[in-house]
Order: structure tokens, then C-alpha cells, then sequence
């Protein structure tokens, strides 16, 4: 396994380009099952979980032809309907090709998905969904296992704002018999771009990015070429590097639309942060004012830059307090930050956080994705050195974290242990 090391004190400065989302191009892969054809897909993002999402649907008869950032995706010999656990028990977000498979073959056995121990994230919602659709839904050996002879619109409510289960039933809903309305529907960038690809390829989708979306139902989709969209959190991540590092960054390919609340609370805490063409450029000061904040569904500030959020918090003026209203374990990396020297004090769902003027290097663990990334940020302002180990955490959502740091000037390198 691999650890990365960063020797911490040193302001970035230079450019960075954003890769594409993620938590974008999983959905959109998935919808690649819907139709057969070749499917062009640009701005893939190189992480782990665009890659066991890849593993899945080869393992479904996907062909599967990578040039760069490019990705050829024809589902013309689908031969099976099974996600076995042995794939999707890293990553969640493998339950979004449920929608798909029912749409495509009526039937699907997919394991219940792993992933980051943040919270339950159940996908109750998702089924009940499905069952208002006209789907057979049961439990088997941790399976679940899904039959439909015909799916059906239906008027869906979610009990809370699900993004997973928004893009699930989006998906089964495109070809359905008749209207299919969502209410309280997730409102997520990553969701009206899997709105506009499904567009293009001739569903009929209004309303993506509200909280209710309409979709009538379609004979026959075809397949599209379509780009991802640049990834907001990754973009949040290297502003809020600049920040703590008290550097200078032009961050290029960023959605500024897609930022708001990120940039608010940034600019509320010290930082300059310019619009500048297709991208942004932020500058750190000395001075970081302690800031509260709480992580909310979208356009609200975003549960997966509270993390980032929090270690730049540990260097700040003053005292910050951070609540989390989306996953109820989202502070297990606070220890961690505790390690390096932070003041925080955990009440529930949240942090209050004394800011001081430095924090030390230590040897800590990653404990998920985005917590990865706090430490990272961590390391960078701290004095000394500072070794992470479990790292393929980060590497799940991030491409080449390290590699583009190093680039901005930062003293990072990684090891194997």
C-alpha cells in the first residue's frame, strides 16, 4: 500500500486543471447501459471508482475502449444482470446500475454496495421507488434481487434529498410506460448533467436541477457522445489549498456555478478568490477568520468539502463551529486532525473547532475519501512532516492529488509501506 508524505510550511503557487466529476461520470457510465451503440464519453476522470464501475459493467458484457481521457462504451452484447459483491463492495454509488438493468432486460441481482464508512446511506428509497414502478423487489443473501415485466411511471416522493436515488429512478424512468414525477428530488450539479446526457440521447427529462422532475417515457434511446463536467469538490479542495498553504492558485475547468457556496464561505474566511475566464484564482492570506457552517444538499455548502473545510477551520482566528446535516459519521477523521495538533470538540453532528497558529506533523490514517483529502490539506500548513497512510482512499476520488500538488510546488511524494 501506498502512504504519502508531505514536508508542510510551503505556499502553492502555480496553475491547476480540474479533472471531470466523479461523482458525475458514474451515473453517466451507468446510463450507458440503457442502449446499445457506441457511447463516447470525454473528461473521464482517472480515480478508482470510475475504474471498479468499469470492472462492473465489463463483468456485464460492456465493451469498454479507454484513449486518455476518452471512453468507448458499447452495451450491444449485454449477457448478464449480476453485480456480485465481490465488485461493488468498495463503492456505493455501484447500485446505480439497478435503474438501467431493469429498464434494459427487466431483471437485476446486484449485491448490497460498500464504500466510505460515513453513515447508512440506505437504499430504501431507491427500492421503494422501483416497487411504485411496477418492480418485484426482494432480499437475497445480501442481494437484491429485482424483476419487472413492464415498468410504469409513477409519482415518487423521497422521504430526503437522495442523489443516487434521483439518477436510479431518472434512469429506470426514461423508458417507462407514461410519467414518472420525482418530488423532493435531489438537486445536484452531478444530476442534471446525467439529466442532460439522457436528453441527448432522447429521453424526456424536465425539471432536473428543481426538486420535482418529470420524465415521460420514451420506445428508444441512442447512443451520444458527452463530456463530464469538471469536478466542483476537487476544485472546493485546491481553493481551500490555497488557503491554508497561503498561496496563489489559478484553478482552471472549473464550474463556477457549481461553487457557490464553497466560495462564500472561502471569501468569509479571508481569502481573495477572483472569477477569471473558465476558471478561478485564489489567494491565502495570513489572517484566516474563523467561519461557521453547515453542509446541506445543493445549492447548499457540500457535505464532501466539509472535511477540507474543517483542517483550513484548525488554523484559523477565533473559533468556527461545523455542523453536518447530511451523514452522521462524517467526523471520524477528527482524531486525526486532533494528532497534528487541532482543538476540536465533537457534540453530535458538530464540531467546534478553536483555531491555532500551527499545527504539527504526525503520522495519521485516512479514514475515507474526503477525510483523505482533510489531511492532505492538513499536511500542507503543518510544520514538519506529515505521513498518511491508507491513501487508496483518496485515490478513489481524486486524480493524481499528489502529482498536481507537487506541481503547485508543494513538498509531497508518496511511499510504499
Amino acid at each position: 500500500m501506498d502512504k504519502i508524505i508531505i514536508e508542510g510550511g510551503v505556499p502553492l503557487e502555480g496553475e491547476v486543471t480540474i479533472s471531470g466529476a466523479k461523482n458525475a461520470a458514474l451515473p453517466v457510465l451507468s446510463a450507458c447501459l440503457l442502449t446499445g451503440g457506441w457511447h463516447t464519453l470525454d473528461n473521464i476522470p482517472n480515480v478508482k471508482d470510475v475504474r471498479t464501475i468499469e470492472e462492473i459493467l465489463s463483468n456485464l458484457g460492456v465493451v469498454l475502449e479507454e484513449n486518455g481521457q476518452t471512453l468507448k462504451v458499447n452495451s450491444d452484447n449485454l449477457n448478464s444482470y449480476s453485480a456480485p459483491y465481490k465488485l461493488v463492495k468498495t463503492m456505493r454509488a455501484s447500485i446505480l446500475v439497478l435503474g438501467p438493468l431493469l429498464s434494459r432486460l427487466g431483471k437485476a441481482r446486484i449485491s448490497l454496495p460498500g464504500g466510505c464508512a460515513i453513515g447508512a446511506r440506505p437504499i430504501d428509497l431507491h427500492l421503494k421507488g422501483l416497487s411504485s414502478m411496477g418492480v418485484d423487489i426482494n432480499l437475497e443473501h445480501g442481494d437484491v434481487v429485482a424483476s419487472t415485466d413492464k415498468l410504469r411511471g409513477a409519482n415518487i416522493f423521497f422521504d430526503i434529498s437522495t442523489v443516487t436515488g434521483t439518477e436510479n429512478l431518472m434512469m429506470a424512468a426514461v423508458k417507462a410506460e407514461g410519467k414518472t414525477t420525482l418530488h423532493n428530488a435531489a438537486e445536484e450539479p452531478e444530476v442534471v448533467d446525467l439529466a442532460r446526457m439522457l436528453s441527448q440521447m432522447g429521453a424526456r427529462i424536465q425539471g432536473a436541477g428543481t426538486d420535482t422532475i418529470t420524465i415521460i417515457g420514451v420506445k428508444e434511446l441512442y447512443p451520444v457522445r458527452y463530456a463530464i463536467i469538471p469536478d466542483r469538490i476537487e476544485a472546493g479542495t485546491f481553493l481551500t489549498a490555497a488557503a491554508i498553504t497561503k498561496g496563489k492558485v489559478n484553478i482552471k475547468g472549473c464550474n463556477v456555478d457549481h461553487m457557490e457556496a464553497v466560495i462564500e464561505k472561502l471569501l468569509d474566511s479571508g481569502m481573495e478568490i477572483e472569477k477569471r475566464g473558465e476558471g478561478l484564482v485564489a489567494i491565502g492570506h495570513d489572517k484566516i477568520k474563523g467561519v461557521d457552517t453547515k453542509t446541506m444538499p445543493f445549492p447548499g455548502f457540500p457535505t464532501d468539502m466539509q472535511a477540507q473545510f474543517t483542517a483550513l477551520m484548525c488554523i484559523a482566528n477565533g473559533w468556527s463551529m461545523i455542523r453536518e446535516t447530511v451523514f452522521e459519521n462524517r467526523f471520524m477523521y477528527v482524531g486525526e486532525l486532533k494528532r497534528m495538533g487541532a482543538d476540536i470538540e465533537i457534540n453530535g453532528s458538530q464540531a467546534l473547532v478553536k483555531g491555532k497558529r500551527n499545527l504539527s506533523g504526525a503520522q495519521v490514517m485516512a479514514t475515507d475519501l474526503r477525510a483523505s483529502a482533510s489531511l492532505v490539506l492538513a499536511g500542507l500548513a503543518a510544520k514538519g512532516q506529515t505521513e498518511i497512510s491508507r491513501v487508496y482512499h483518496l485515490d478513489r476520488g481524486y486524480q493524481d492529488l499528489d502529482l498536481k500538488l507537487s506541481l503547485l510546488g508543494s513538498k509531497i511524494w508518496r511511499e510504499k509501506y
